[in-house]
């Protein structure tokens, strides 16, 4: 497995780094989601079923249990969590995993998930010596189709009903990037 015991925690600038995700956050990101529950709603299918904070306590044990592919971070902006950002189904049998992020609606446009995602990918590449990158938007999500073409990703194709949501299937826009893509 790829994870160890030790916290990372990775420095994206002077006022935002990444921390890996521990249960002691499940409050305040449930907190979070639960007063964007409207904004989160359009492009996150987890929002309707996260009605109380054990949910999320359940996800973030999830995700950071022993046999977890994920490697998932709180974006802390000013040392307050105002996101998630993280690698999800990390297959390292063949060098690849999948990047997913969200972000509070009144920290966006100041380049924290661009940002994030940028030192997360390093990351991924230099220290997991993973090969590709994959992310995927929904083909109405133009804001995040935009931070995949800002990150230097390629548009692969469309995965049709990808995505189960609230209001019914959504086709995803597929990008990947690859270690030698990354300079």
């Amino acid at each position: 497995m790829f994870k160890n015991y030790k916290m990372i925690e990775l420095q994206v600038d002077i006022n935002i780094r990444l921390k890996e995700i521990e249960i002691a956050d499940a409050e305040q990101i449930f907190n979070i989601i639960d007063i964007g529950r409207i904004y989160f709603r359009e492009w996150l299918p987890f929002v309707d079923d996260t009605t109380e904070v054990s949910y999320t306590k359940s996800y973030i044990e999830n995700v950071t249990g022993e046999t977890s592919n994920d490697l998932i971070f709180t974006v802390l902006y000013h040392n307050n969590i105002v996101g998630l950002v993280g690698l999800k189904d990390v297959d390292l049998g063949n060098k690849k995993t999948e990047i997913g992020y969200w972000l509070t609606e009144s920290y966006q446009h100041k380049g924290i998930i661009t940002q994030s995602c940028k030192v997360l990918i390093k990351h991924a590449f230099s220290e997991m010596g993973l090969n590709r990158i994959q992310l995927k938007a929904a083909t109405e999500n133009f804001k995040s189709q935009r931070i995949a073409e800002r990150l230097g990703f390629t548009f692969e194709g469309i995965e049709r009903d990808g995505e189960l949501h609230s209001h019914g299937f959504v086709d995803l826009n597929v990008y990947s990037l690859l270690s030698r893509d990354n300079h």
